[in-house]
Order: C-alpha cells, then sequence, then structure tokens
C-alpha cells in the first residue's frame, strides 16, 4: 500500500454502547456512548490518518432518536455519513459491557439492528465502493447479514478490488452470532480469500479453526489467498507474513491494563495508517502496538490516543 490511497470505506455495525462508569463488576451506573468494530476503526483511522484522507462509514440505521443521535455522534467524528441508509421501523443494536480486571465481556441486544440490511441494496453497495481506496469489514459484518447478502457484500467488494482497492478484513471470530462453527468458518475463508489484508487474533482462530500457532493462522490465510497476514495474539508475539514481508514484534508491556475493548480495533487502524501512510509491515506493527497499548490503559472503546 502507499501514500496515493485517499479514501476508506469502514462497513458493519456501530452499536449503542452502555459501560460500567467505575469499571466494576455489577456496576449500578453506566455511560452511554456508540462504538462497534469496524466502527472503531473507522474513528481510530480518522485521528490517525491525514485530513487528505477520507474516511467514510457505510450501514443502517433505523428513524429512532437514538440513530439520529448515532448519526450526529459519527459525524461529528469526522466520519462521512453519505453511505448510512435509513430503514424504517429498526433501531441500531444495543450491548452492555461488564469489566473484570480489565477483560471485557458483553451482552448484546441487536436482534433488530438496522445494520442487518446494510448490504441489501447491491447498487447502494456499487456506488459506495465505486471510488474507494481501501474498503474495511469484519466477520461481524458478515455475521449480522442473511446468507444472500453476505454473497452481495462479498462479491461488491470484489468487484471493487478489481478496480484497484485493497480489502482489508478482521475476521473478529463471534461464535454465538453465528448458526454454527462450520458456517463460521466458511465465511471466514472466503471472505479471507478476497482479501489483501487479513487481521487475525491467535486466540480466535486458535478456538475456531484449531490452529497450533499464530504460524498455522498466517499460513492459512495466505493459503485461503489472502496476500498479507498480520496475527495479533494479546500480549504475545505480532506475527506478519505475505506479499510484503514476514517477521515478528514482541510489544512492550503494558504497566497497566484498564479496559482492552477496541484493542484489536485500535490495532487495525494504526497498522493501516501507518502502511496507507507508505510505510513496510514493520513499522506499521511498531505503531499499531504502540497505539493498541495506549487504548488498553484507559477506559472505554474510543479514548484519546
Amino acid at each position: 500500500m502507499t501514500g496515493k490511497s485517499r479514501r476508506i470505506v469502514a462497513i458493519g455495525e456501530c452499536m449503542v454502547e452502555f459501560a460500567p462508569t467505575d469499571g466494576s463488576v455489577g456496576a449500578g451506573q453506566y455511560r452511554q456512548s456508540f462504538a462497534g468494530d469496524t466502527f472503531n476503526m473507522a474513528w481510530y483511522l480518522r485521528r490517525l490518518l491525514p485530513r487528505d484522507f477520507e474516511v467514510d462509514y457505510l450501514t443502517a440505521l433505523g428513524d429512532d432518536p437514538m440513530s439520529a443521535r448515532m448519526r450526529a455522534f459519527i459525524a461529528d467524528a469526522g466520519i462521512g455519513t453519505d453511505h448510512i441508509a435509513t430503514i424504517p421501523g429498526r433501531a441500531p443494536g444495543l450491548y452492555v459491557i461488564s469489566l473484570d480486571r480489565g477483560e471485557r465481556s458483553f451482552s448484546y441486544w441487536r436482534g433488530q439492528s438496522a445494520a442487518r440490511c446494510l448490504a441489501a441494496d447491491r447498487a447502494r453497495l456499487d456506488r459506495a465502493f465505486r471510488s474507494a481506496d481501501a474498503l474495511v469489514f469484519s466477520g461481524i459484518t458478515l455475521a449480522i447479514l442473511p446468507d444472500g447478502d453476505r454473497d452481495s457484500l462479498l462479491s461488491a467488494l470484489a468487484a471493487a478490488r478489481a478496480r484497484g482497492a485493497r480489502v482489508v478484513f478482521d475476521p473478529n471470530l463471534r461464535p454465538r452470532l453465528w448458526p454454527n462453527t462450520e458456517t463460521m468458518c466458511r465465511w471466514i475463508s472466503r471472505a479471507a480469500a478476497g482479501a489483501d489484508l487479513v487481521l487475525p487474533s491467535f486466540e480466535d482462530e486458535s478456538a475456531a479453526f484449531g490452529d497450533g500457532s499464530p504460524e498455522a493462522t498466517a499460513a492459512r490465510y495466505l493459503q485461503d489467498g489472502a496476500r498479507q497476514v498480520v496475527v495479533k495474539n494479546g500480549a504475545a508475539e505480532v506475527l506478519w507474513q505475505g506479499d510484503e514481508g514476514r517477521g515478528r514484534y514482541q510489544p512492550p508491556a503494558i504497566a497497566e491494563l484498564v479496559d482492552t475493548t477496541a484493542a484489536g480495533d485500535s490495532f487495525n487502524a494504526a497498522f493501516l495508517a501507518a502502511m496507507l501512510d507508505g510505510k513496510g509491515p514493520e513499522a506499521a506493527v511498531y505503531a499499531a502496538a504502540a497505539v493498541a497499548g495506549r487504548v488498553i490503559g484507559k477506559r472505554g472503546a474510543l479514548v484519546d490516543i
């Protein structure tokens, strides 16, 4: 990737977030915000990239007051909203975070989320992708869609890639969103086959695919057809391998782990931002680990970096 890329489109679901204000288990007070894996990536990309880069978000929202607030929040963050569809009668999904010594767990309410309709209109996808230089999506983006819409999204991404757009995919495996593990793995592998950059997390990949090592994860995605793979592994070494080189990096220890929410999302954004700025994968991994380290030292998905 080179610095000539100037427009990035992230595709997925932004949700209403409720997080405990003091970080304790069973806290009585919660702070409301908005977040979601690919939206978090877009938010950090907007802060990390020069202003001559455009960052757009493609999703669907309802016609309710909370959807209006979310749309305004996205716009206020400097992220383009032209490709956010409005689905009458629908509303955003919602989740509540629980924290235990910095590690988070989630409770979700997303059955009627408008974002489930984000890929229902193929022509809308093509219009959004037409002038994009990079397209970002995740396994969660795929998981919330009906099968036909998954096909439509992957087909639109493939068409954009054929025109020269870079496709970036975070598998972000969430088995509870899928009917079964086999279905999840099949769609994830298919998505990775059409990606230039895949950004998996080893712990998730090991559980779902049975990978015995980060090297096995990278090899599998490269065999699927991905061009470059960067395997995140919590506090352990980051591994990268593919067309743009291979190597390892051990991130420095974090003095205080406060909240791991958006650790992977911020890593992804910082890695992509560095690559779009013309840096190689080694420098991009260093930058990404540094940003993720700052994020997990603060509370919340979207923090000042």
